[in-house]
């Protein structure tokens, strides 16, 4: 009897140290799966993360503060008045907390003329200008291309454009 005894602990020592084996794989098996799982929604949100970058910049583009308008003679989709922006950006304190944005900031691209910072003093013979730079940690930069207008006796317009940051939640 003391021997079918031992006999029956050791097959439930054994059952016991299978069950606790067959855990341990289930276990890593489910965290391999998982931080496969979780490595894509990563991508996934930084993906989502550039598309709603990338059509914050084509809203702005089109928004009164930086559209043209019916300024110039036909109403141009993407079109950004070179005036407009250039004054928001003398004035951007009043307006910072207004757009939840690291930095947005306008660069000429066709024809550039050349490299300088746009200020009151070079207007308008200048190629970048920074309409808002926050000191915040900034997420990657998106951009969209825009027609950057200025209004003269014959209007110009030069492809540029329109950079904008996120900044990232810490």
């Amino acid at each position: 009897m003391v021997r079918l005894f031992k006999k029956a602990q050791i097959k439930m020592q054994q059952m016991i140290v299978m069950l606790i084996g067959l855990f341990i794989l289930f276990s890593l098996v489910v965290l391999f799966f998982s931080s496969i799982f979780l490595s894509g929604i990563k991508s996934d949100a930084k993906s989502l993360e550039e598309q709603n970058s990338l059509m914050l910049a084509s809203r702005l583009a089109n928004s009164p503060e930086f559209s043209c308008g019916d300024a110039f003679d036909s109403s141009y989709e993407n079109c950004v008045d070179f005036d407009k922006v250039f004054i928001l950006s003398q004035n951007i304190a009043d307006y910072s907390d207004f757009y939840d944005l690291a930095s947005i900031r306008i660069e000429k691209v066709y024809p550039k003329e050349n490299s300088l910072t746009c200020n009151s003093d070079n207007y308008p013979n200048c190629s970048n200008l920074v309409i808002l730079n926050k000191n915040v940690k900034k997420s990657s930069e998106v951009f969209n291309f825009v027609l950057l207008c200025k209004k003269e006796e014959e209007n110009k317009c030069w492809l540029a454009r329109l950079v904008v940051s996120p900044w990232i939640n810490s």
